[in-house]
């Protein structure tokens, strides 16, 4: 029976580059001729999937997926973690909601999950040559470490080396590798096996003096200074540059409202990579401008996150332009959000019983315990898009009712979503994903404006997604000293075959 090899990226730090490291490895692999997984035991993350069997994972594993050349599975991230509140978040293991914890909760009952991280683990093992392990966090986190399921605790139960990662983009990066493995305990600091300096810009020839003092005080080799790649694949939440993005200078201009809470913005990864739409995301009612569409995302607190809107002047704002005829286009929370109202009579959503929607789509949400989890296809029926065809996923809390015109068909003959005049709602996650609904969009917003759009032949999130998980690998290699890693894969029990 085979039983795969295996290598762990752990970070210095959250945002290090420890899931881009990790598809790269991915792909590199791959390339190389083997049959390779990621897997990530712990993901907390607001960014999620659903595989074909109707099962939930996280977008990152997700990505590491793709840039291995297989399907998603949930056996990647058995275990996700949404955040619904500064100190809890719902559980989910192996693609199936457990219910909602409080931190400290789930802090004492992360280890009854130990037989599903070990059993996802295994089996994936038995059929691929190499797993790729992606750590969360820090290492060196001392106050979580007796409770480790994610990094050196994982490392153990499964006999991983560790390639430790820092973000010398961010500075310190000397403090950052030397301080980690320095509060590392003796049998942890034994795994580490390479160094890794991410995110350089410059010549890499400067580095050397601090790499030579790094290697000495550490006793560990660095394997490799990665340069800052600028390469377009999917993010994980919290930490992604693109959020930050507040300006565009490009012919059409998409505003996205960046909810405190904001989930699945990978929705629009699309968007952003065609040459005439300019993606941004907003916070505030002065910094949303007269955009060309505005998009209300997903969300984890829907109730939550309209009261934000109300109380900050956004919903205002997006009345006023939806007055004018400005197209708004909800998805999933942000789709609920423009309904009539929202019912809570189960207290999914925290403790309010309702809450008075935005008013803009005849439909009635009440929300549920139970969970949406479904891959689906079908066409866009509303006239903005109409034809266009549809690969796309449902993940949401909540039944909506809708009394008006559907957004889209699915192919079972199924309505989903809700439009009215120019205000568009949908549940579907992955909207542009097939290329044809961006390009149908590309060209309604032209003729508003009076533009003449640019001949692009539509190109799917996935061929897109090929081109850069290719630049990706072939900077990661260039950088990286692959026969050192190799090296790690083989000392594994001895054994010399990868």
């Amino acid at each position: 029976m085979n039983r795969a090899k295996c290598i762990m990226v752990q970070g210095t730090m959250s945002g290090a580059g420890k899931s881009l490291l990790c598809a790269a490895l991915c792909r590199i692999f791959r390339q190389d001729g083997y049959r390779v997984a990621p897997f990530k035991s712990q993901n907390m993350a607001l960014n999620s999937y659903i595989t074909r069997d109707g099962l939930e994972m996280g977008r990152a594993q997700v990505m590491q997926a793709e840039a291995a050349g297989i399907e998603p599975d949930v056996r990647m991230n058995p275990i996700l973690l949404k955040p619904c509140s500064d100190t809890g978040s719902q559980v989910i293991v192996c693609g199936k909601v457990k219910g909602q914890m409080p931190a400290k909760e789930y802090f004492r009952y992360k280890k009854q999950l130990i037989p599903d991280i070990l059993e996802a683990y295994r089996t994936l093992a038995e059929e691929n040559d190499i797993i790729v392990i992606e750590g969360a966090g820090s290492p060196a986190e001392i106050n979580l470490k007796t409770e480790d399921i994610v990094n050196m605790g994982l490392a153990k139960m499964v006999d991983a080396p560790v390639l430790l990662v820092g973000d010398i983009d961010r500075g310190g990066v000397f403090a950052q590798l030397y301080g980690t493995t320095a509060l590392l305990e003796p049998d942890e600091y034994k795994r580490v096996k390479g160094l890794v300096v991410n995110k350089f810009r410059g010549d890499p020839t400067i580095l050397e003096p601090g790499l030579d003092m790094l290697r000495e005080k550490t006793g560990v080799p660095v394997v490799g200074v990665v340069p800052y790649l600028t390469v377009d694949v999917d993010d994980e939440d919290s930490l992604a540059p693109r959020l930050t993005r507040a300006e565009t200078v490009k012919p059409l201009d998409i505003a996205v409202v960046r909810f405190p809470r904001i989930s699945n913005f990978t929705d629009f990864g699309p968007l952003e990579a065609h040459p005439m739409i300019g993606v941004r995301y907003v916070s505030a009612a002065k910094e949303l401008g007269q955009p060309d569409l505005v998009i209300l995302p997903g969300t984890k607190s829907t109730m939550d996150d309209l009261l934000w809107m109300r109380q900050n002047g956004l919903e205002a704002a997006v009345f006023k332009l939806a007055a004018s005829n400005t197209p708004v286009l909800g998805i999933c929370g942000g789709y609920q959000m423009l309904g009539d109202t929202l019912e809570n009579p189960e207290k999914t959503e925290g403790e309010r019983l309702s809450l008075q929607g935005m008013g803009l789509l005849p439909v009635r949400t009440t929300f549920t315990k139970e969970k949406t989890r479904t891959r689906v296809q079908g066409t866009v029926s509303a006239a903005l898009w109409a034809g266009a065809k549809l690969d796309a996923y449902e993940i949401h809390m909540g039944e909506t009712v809708v009394h008006g015109e559907p957004f889209a068909l699915l192919a079972d003959g199924t309505p989903d979503g809700c439009v009215c005049g120019s205000v568009f709602g949908t549940y579907l996650h992955g909207l542009f994903d097939t290329g044809e609904v961006t390009a149908r969009l590309v060209h309604v917003l032209c003729e508003k404006k009076g533009l003449t759009p640019e001949e692009i032949k539509p190109i799917a999130r996935r061929d897109y997604a090929d081109q850069q998980y290719d630049r990706l690998a072939e900077g990661v290699r260039n950088a990286m000293d692959m026969e050192a890693i190799y090296h790690m894969l083989n000392e594994q029990n001895g054994r010399d075959d990868v």
